[in-house]
């Protein structure tokens, strides 16, 4: 505290001292404007003709060093000053250490008993990180995908491109601010990749021709075949038998050789002599011909039905299948 309170003291005095009459100097050159990186440094020049008694660098409004001919004063340590003298010159350069985004603004370098001031920008630049959310991406051989690259907390937002080191059949990307974030930015590469190979998110600021690189892994797999269950389902719809046929209605059940219709045994009595007995259906194979020509297998005789009628009374039929 004492010795701030001493380094004060002593820019009083020394001001006192310098305003005494009969002082006349000007400033040559005054500082340019400077863009650096976050956590660099700033240099600015400041010349003048010899005679100064003091050179006084402000940032922003704020003196941060004072420059007399026996020593700089200097009140913060980021803050520093070097001198180069020259037969006709003086030159004051002011170095800024690990500057930060808070330190943008105006630089000016002035002398006492002087109305004229040198001025010159500062402009700090941030660069921020990169993000691809995977690592490695895996993705279908000649289908189309999107690859997302993030740039986050950047000032100014960065300049965003892609390095391709994969076969593709067709690529873009388009780059867009960040919906409600100022300091962040994202592309999105569209691509239909061909084969494995690498992707490369560039982002650059162009004012200190500065980037950073993100590269993730592209794995590209064939295209999956389609299931044996799919395929078994596509045959059964392509074969299915039409419900309306009836003669393929016929072929997908069991025959009964044995049956005939009331109509049939009515007819096939009324043509019977009038005995009793038993009587084959040896006599009935005319009227079932028709549908056995789609049987595979005959059955022997022996298997076949028997059916007994009553010939005196033929409103009256059993029928009796023996299988």
């Amino acid at each position: 505290m004492e010795g701030s309170w001493g380094g004060v003291l002593a820019v009083l005095v020394i001001l006192a001292g310098l305003t005494a009459p009969g002082s006349s100097y000007e400033i040559i050159e005054g500082p340019q404007n400077v863009t650096v990186l976050n956590g660099s440094e700033a240099r600015f020049n400041c010349t003048v003709t010899h005679g100064w008694k003091l050179i006084m660098w402000s940032l922003k409004g704020v003196v941060e060093l004072s420059i007399t001919s026996q020593q700089p004063i200097i009140t913060n340590d980021r803050f520093t000053s070097v001198s180069y003298n020259r037969s006709d010159r003086f030159i004051s350069e002011m170095i800024i250490h690990d500057v930060q985004p808070g330190d943008s603004g105006l630089v000016q370098c002035s002398l006492q008993n002087s109305n004229v001031l040198g001025s010159a920008f500062l402009t700090v630049q941030v660069m921020g990180t990169l993000d691809i959310p995977s690592n490695s991406l895996v993705v279908t051989q000649g289908e189309p995908c999107n690859v997302t690259c993030y740039a986050l907390g950047w000032t100014p937002l960065p300049d965003i491109s892609w390095e391709l080191e994969v076969p593709v059949s067709n690529s873009s990307y388009y780059s867009v601010p960040e919906p409600g974030d100022l300091m962040s930015a994202l592309s999105i590469l569209a691509l239909t990749p061909l084969g494995n190979g690498t992707l490369t998110c560039v982002a650059e600021l162009k004012n200190l021709q500065v980037s950073k690189s993100l590269t993730v892994n592209l794995t590209v797999v064939q295209p999956l075949p389609e299931s044996s269950y799919q395929n078994e389902i596509r045959k059964t719809a392509n074969t299915k038998p039409n419900k309306t046929d009836p003669e393929t209605r016929f072929k997908s059940g069991k025959e009964n050789l044995g049956y005939s219709s009331d109509e049939a045994r009515a007819a096939q009595i009324a043509s019977l002599p009038p005995k009793s007995g038993e009587v084959s259906l040896q006599g009935q194979r005319s009227h079932i011909a028709p549908y056995q020509a789609h049987k595979t297998r005959q059955p022997s005789a022996a298997n076949h039905p028997r059916v007994s009628f009553d010939t005196a009374s033929p409103q009256k039929v059993r029928n009796a299948t023996l299988v």
